[in-house]
């Protein structure tokens, strides 16, 4: 970690708490969410009892959210069969709207032309890296991804550069609950090995990750520091490993992402600093 980086706070690595009395809590809206998130790849359509196994609800209990979602316009039915319409789509809009990926965007768009590299964003979201934002370039790669994909955190570069800034109870928390699995023969998959690169790139204040996730795929990744210093996400080069050396990783690829989150905090604090003065005026 560098001298400027403070620990941001485990939240990350939280689960949905309940806040208040516990009757305060909308079962029903929780689960109708918990469905809405079970479709996915390897569920685009699902039938009821499909719906209520993947969701952990019974199968009355599935119906009543399905029928609900379908009146709202959020999955439709062919009478037996289930699938979610465009309309889902808004619920990440305004996430993604926020100031801070309109500030993203640009930056990494031209770290892209620069390498004619893909270059991306993500956050850490439990024990998985969320890409928020991507930008591709017109060099195919083997694993295509975009806004939304997630990946295991430990194999990533974006996901190890995030974990580096974890605090230490919560960092304990991931090594206890994560599951580890060699994708690759280069994936490191033991947990002391980990906590030794995750050392590594606090130290350095960067990311390299070779072959780990899948074979012929680089990426390196540094951390995106806040004005306060906290590290809320990261900015991640994925290159193919057979085009791009390791000394290209550090002398080229390196130093961009690293100007590109200086830039980006730096536009932050600008933008922080305009927001609190209109609030005094």
């Amino acid at each position: 970690m560098t001298p400027d980086q403070k620990e941001p706070s485990d939240q990350a690595l939280a689960k949905p708490t309940v806040r208040g009395r516990k009757d305060d809590v909308i079962h029903s809206l929780a689960r109708g969410i918990e469905l809405l998130r079970a479709f996915g790849p390897d569920n685009t359509r699902m039938t009821i009892a499909q719906a209520a196994k993947a969701a952990n609800l019974t199968r009355a209990g599935a119906r009543r959210v399905l029928l609900t979602l379908e009146n709202l316009g959020y999955v439709c039915s062919d009478g037996r069969q289930y699938w979610l319409t465009a309309r889902v789509l808004e619920f990440g809009q305004g996430y993604l709207a926020q100031p801070l990926w309109h500030i993203v965007r640009p930056v990494l768009l031209s770290v892209a032309r620069t390498l004619n590299e893909t270059v991306s964003a993500g956050v850490l979201d439990g024990h998985d890296v969320v890409y928020t934002v991507r930008t591709r370039s017109s060099r195919v790669l083997q694993l295509e991804l975009r806004p939304g994909a997630r990946l295991p955190a430990y194999a990533s570069s974006i996901g190890r550069v995030l974990l580096a800034a974890l605090p230490a109870a919560a960092l304990e928390r991931y090594f206890a609950q994560a599951q580890f699995v060699q994708f690759t023969r280069y994936t490191i998959a033991d947990p002391a090995t980990l906590r030794k690169r995750l050392a590594q790139v606090r130290e350095q204040g960067w990311c390299h990750v070779r072959d780990e996730l899948e074979g012929g795929i680089s990426g390196a990744a540094v951390p995106l520091l806040d004005p306060a210093g906290r590290t809320i996400a990261a900015l991640n080069v994925s290159t193919n490993t057979d085009r791009t050396t390791v000394r290209e990783i550090k002398s080229t690829m390196v130093p961009l992402l690293l100007e590109a989150a200086a830039s980006i905090r730096k536009e932050l604090a600008r933008l922080q600093e305009e927001t609190s003065t209109a609030a005094m005026l």
